[in-house]
């Protein structure tokens, strides 16, 4: 039996020993790993973030009556240019009842002063054409008849504004012509014939009827995360897309960055502005939504290489890149990086572009 035992024990021992043999063969006969290489380039790189917005006119104007009615007639649309002065409605006044009774009868009672002012008046005229008075009391009484005469003629016009809005002589400033205040395109009219709408005062807004603005001078609005707003700063290029108009971007200036912050869905939110520049001739439609590329820096034609090839040492935290200086032999070489846009970055110094990199991290097949 002990020499049963004695057997398989060497059995086994033979059989490892030709099965780590064999390991060891087929290891050794695998080929070295091949590094691949790449070389730096040059190219601009840019480190951007984006926000997202519409694009708006930089002024838009609101057209208010300063006289309550209905809306009589309509004389502009939509899309029309116009200048400033050029008329846009009509309003039909609906006169007050209180106001129209009370005016009614403040000109029955200078129609009273004023015939009694008459009468007094050729009393005292006929006194002095007979040297009865002096010229004292006959000015005196002729000046109280033309002030009646005024007052009387005041009040006419007053109901006649009260009851239509405009009197004689006053068509080409009355009220009840709405007109354009600046030139510009109709952005939107909000009423038709028939609307009533309210004066603009100290108290009441006014019901809009147009609002009109220049086209050619538009902003892009939008807000920025608190996490990228401590990297911008007024001046900064602005690369607008118009979500509408394909492959076409538009050159903004940013101009203003919210001092405070909008809290939406629990995450703050800043508002920024960024006038358009060089637009040319494309007509960009109000409300139009948008991104901004806003560039936080940017490097023109500068060496630039993969940002994946860059390796760190473990202590000292430097980025190096190692070098081919042979055939599959490589070298540590320490390198001062610039702007990165996540994909390429800038290499200040430490390689030149004849430099073949190995690639550390390749994929193995």
């Amino acid at each position: 039996m002990k020499k049963g035992c004695t057997i398989s024990i060497l059995v086994f021992l033979a059989i490892a020993f030709v099965g780590a043999l064999v390991w060891l063969y087929q290891k050794n006969a695998q080929p070295p790993v091949v590094y691949e290489t790449e070389q730096a380039e040059i190219r601009s790189i840019s480190k951007s973030t984006v926000a997202t917005g519409n694009i708006n006119p930089k002024e838009e104007v609101l057209i208010k009556p300063n006289i309550s009615g209905i809306i009589d007639e309509v004389y502009v649309e939509a899309g029309d240019y116009i200048k400033s002065g050029d008329l846009i409605a009509k309003i039909k006044v609906v006169p007050n009842v209180s106001s129209l009774n009370q005016a009614t009868n403040q000109i029955q009672s200078a129609k009273i002063d004023l015939d009694n002012q008459k009468r007094v008046f050729e009393r005292q005229k006929t006194l002095f054409d007979k040297g009865v008075i002096s010229a004292n009391d006959y000015d005196a009484a002729q000046t109280a008849y033309r002030q009646a005469q005024q007052t009387y003629s005041s009040t006419v016009q007053s109901a006649e504004i009260i009851r239509t809005g405009t009197t004689k002589g006053m068509s080409n400033i009355a009220q009840t012509l709405i007109r354009s205040t600046v030139s510009g395109m109709v952005l939107d009219v909000p009423v038709k014939k028939g609307n009533q709408v309210i004066e603009a005062n100290n108290f009441n807004e006014g019901t809009t009827i147009a609002s009109l603005a220049d086209v050619g001078n538009m902003i892009f609005e939008g807000k920025l995360d608190e996490s990228e707003v401590g990297k911008i700063k007024l001046g900064l290029p602005l690369e607008i897309t118009v979500g509408a108009i394909e492959s076409k971007s538009f050159e903004a200036v940013l101009d203003y960055i919210a001092p405070k912050g909008v809290n939406e869905n629990g995450a703050m939110q800043f508002p920024i502005k960024g006038t358009l520049v060089n637009k040319d001739t494309t007509f960009i439609r109000s409300g139009l939504s948008a991104n901004a590329s806003i560039v936080l820096a940017k490097s023109d034609n500068v060496l630039a290489l993969k940002e994946g090839l860059i390796q760190y040492d473990e202590k000292t935290k430097k980025s190096f890149v190692e070098v081919m200086v042979g055939e599959q032999k490589f070298e540590r070489r320490d390198v001062e990086l610039g702007v990165s846009d996540g994909i390429y970055v800038e290499i200040k110094k430490g390689i030149t572009k004849n430099d073949k990199v190995k690639v550390w991290n390749q994929i193995k097949k």
